[in-house]
């Protein structure tokens, strides 16, 4: 049981995006600059993917 509960748990933070989240806040913190606020950052990850060629259906 808690193994099944582990992969879920997994599971919903890769879905729901708080694992690159988190990667990018370690990054930020390495490089010594300021993060974007959560919005900001998925805007920002909304728009690239919008913008991207393999994303378009024609």
């Amino acid at each position: 049981m808690r193994r099944l509960l582990g992969g879920l748990r997994w599971y919903l933070r890769e879905v729901d995006g708080r694992v690159r989240w988190e990667r990018y806040l370690a990054g930020c913190a390495e490089h010594g600059h300021p993060p974007l606020t959560r919005r900001e950052f998925e805007r920002r990850r909304a728009d690239a993917r919008a913008g991207a060629v393999s994303s378009r259906c024609c």
